[in-house]
C-alpha cells in the first residue's frame, strides 16, 4: 500500500476492500458471502437496534519476518462469541464458520496487512447481530454474522508506555449476575460515561470496582487488570469480568517463566502492595499503568514511569509468539 504510513497508523477504522457475511435464516446458516459494501441493510424492527442483541470479538493478524500471516487464538475467540450469543439468546455461529470467515476476510484484504516490525497489525472484527424483526421483547429469528478488518496502530499513542487511570465508584460497567462475563455491546455503552469522566480529568481510562460492594477490582476500562508482587501475577476473578484471551495467555506464559499466578477477588486496598500494575487485552496486549488515582480517598498509587520488568518480559514474549519469532508451543497461532 503506497499511501499508508504504517508506523503512524491510529487505532481506528480505515476502509479495506472486502468483508465477509453469513446469514442465519429459516433455522440454518447460509453460505459465506463476500461484500465490498461498508453498509448493512436491515429491518427497522431488528432486535439488535431495539433490544441489544449484539456481540463482537476483537482479534489481530500479524505479518511475520518470514512473510507469513498469523492469527492469534482464533478458535478461542469463536468459542467466546458462542458464549456471548448463548447469554443473550442469539444463534451461535459454528466455530468452523467463524474461523473460515476470519481466514477469508484476511486473504481478501491481504494488501492491508501491515509489514513486519511496522508497529501496526490487521485488526479483525467479527460481529453478530439480530436482524429479525420483533416489536415485543424476544430473540430474533434471523441473524447476521460478519467479519471486517482494518489496519491499526497502537491502542494508546504512547505504545508500550505506562498510562494513568482513575478509580470510579459512581458508575457500574455490569451487574454482578448480568452480562459482564460476555462480550456484548451494552457493557461498552455502559462504560462510556466513566471513561469520559476519567479522560476529562486527565486519565487514560477508569478502573472499575465491583458493582455490589465497591470493594473489589473489576475491569480496567475495556480490559482486564493485573498486578505483580512477590514474583506473583495477580488478576481479579469475578462473574462480571470478561474472560480475556490475552490475560489467559499471559497467565500461561507467567507460569512457564516461574511466576506464580493467582486469579482471585482482589480488594482495592491491595493496590498499595503491587510492584507493577497493568491492563491487558487484544488491542494493546499489555498497557502498563504508571499510577492509579482514587478520588474518594485522594490517594495516588504509583508504579513508575517505565514498564516494570515482569510486564516487559511477558509483553515481548507474547508478541514474539504472535509474530512467529518464538515457538508456538501451545498451538495458539493459525497461519493463513
Amino acid at each position: 500500500m503506497e499511501n499508508i504510513d504504517w508506523r503512524n497508523l491510529p487505532f481506528g477504522y480505515i476502509k479495506t476492500d472486502y468483508n465477509v457475511r453469513c446469514y442465519y435464516r429459516n433455522g440454518q446458516w447460509g453460505e459465506l458471502e463476500i461484500s465490498s459494501s461498508e453498509q448493512v441493510s436491515m429491518h427497522i424492527a431488528a432486535t439488535c437496534l431495539h433490544y441489544g442483541q449484539e456481540s463482537f470479538e476483537g482479534m489481530k493478524a500479524f505479518c511475520g519476518k518470514d512473510g507469513k500471516i498469523r492469527v492469534f487464538r482464533c478458535a478461542d475467540n469463536a468459542r467466546r462469541m458462542q458464549a456471548s450469543a448463548a447469554c443473550i439468546k442469539m444463534q451461535e455461529p459454528p466455530v468452523e464458520l467463524f474461523v473460515e470467515a476470519v481466514k477469508k476476510a484476511i486473504l481478501l484484504n491481504r494488501r492491508f496487512v501491515p509489514p513486519y516490525e511496522s508497529g501496526a497489525s490487521l485488526y479483525i472484527r467479527p460481529l453478530l447481530i439480530g436482524t429479525g424483526a420483533a416489536v415485543g421483547v424476544k430473540p430474533a429469528d434471523e441473524y447476521l454474522f460478519m467479519v471486517f478488518v482494518t489496519p491499526v496502530g497502537p491502542y494508546f499513542k504512547t505504545g508500550f508506555k505506562p498510562v494513568n487511570v482513575m478509580i470510579t465508584r459512581d458508575s457500574d460497567r455490569a451487574a454482578p449476575l448480568g452480562t459482564g462475563h460476555v462480550k456484548v455491546g451494552g457493557n461498552y455503552a455502559a462504560s462510556l460515561p466513566a471513561a469520559e469522566q476519567a479522560q476529562k480529568a486527565g486519565y487514560a481510562t477508569s478502573l472499575y470496582l465491583d458493582a455490589k460492594e465497591k470493594k473489589y477490582i473489576d475491569e480496567c476500562g475495556p480490559a482486564n487488570f493485573f498486578g505483580i508482587k512477590n514474583n506473583t501475577y495477580v488478576t481479579p476473578q469475578s462473574h462480571s469480568i470478561l474472560p480475556s484471551i490475552t490475560n489467559n495467555s499471559l497467565m500461561t506464559l507467567a507460569k512457564e517463566l516461574g511466576i506464580k499466578v493467582e486469579q482471585r477477588p482482589v480488594e482495592a486496598t491491595e493496590l498499595s502492595t503491587f510492584e507493577e500494575t497493568g491492563e491487558c487485552g487484544t488491542a494493546a496486549v499489555i498497557t502498563p499503568i504508571g499510577k492509579i488515582f482514587d478520588p474518594q480517598t485522594n490517594v495516588t498509587y504509583r508504579y513508575g514511569e517505565e514498564a516494570g520488568p515482569v510486564s516487559t518480559k511477558l509483553y515481548h514474549l507474547l508478541r514474539a509468539i504472535q509474530y512467529g519469532d518464538e515457538p508456538d508451543t501451545h498451538n495458539w497461532v493459525t497461519i493463513i
